[in-house]
């Protein structure tokens, strides 16, 4: 079974750093030397890396998506988020991180984010480490 670690978004639509969490269960489960797997199993939520020093890239990522994919745009699913699963798709549910001596191998800028298209929600992230 993989590991999970848990995320609470606040907002319609963000990005979260999970890069902290993601570390410290890499450090939890004891990997020295490897990958971990970061995955995502909803349909209205994804994962991806990108710049986390300045959080204006983030409002960017989003600002764009949202001009993309607007929310309300006429699609035929009835839910009324289906701009959140085409958003997802886009993005993508997963992320491979290569761990070396015990440490997630990032990028000098790189952040790993959790991508709440659908929320506020509580969620779930899977980690699987080899």
């Amino acid at each position: 079974m993989p590991q999970s670690i848990s995320v609470k978004t606040s907002s319609r639509v963000e990005m979260v750093d999970i890069t902290p969490s993601v570390q410290k269960e890499v450090s939890r489960i004891g990997v020295t030397d490897g990958i971990c797997v970061v995955y995502v199993p909803h349909t209205t939520a994804g994962i991806t890396i990108n710049e986390g020093a300045d959080p204006a890239v983030c409002h960017d990522v989003i600002s764009m998506l949202n001009k993309l994919v607007p929310e309300n745009a006429g699609y035929r699913h009835m839910e009324g988020n289906s701009d959140s699963h085409i958003k997802t798709s886009i993005i993508g549910s997963s992320v491979t991180v290569i761990i070396e001596k015990g440490h997630i191998v990032l990028g000098t800028w790189q952040k790993i984010f959790f991508c709440e298209f659908d929320g506020p929600r509580s969620r779930k992230v899977y980690l699987k480490t080899m």
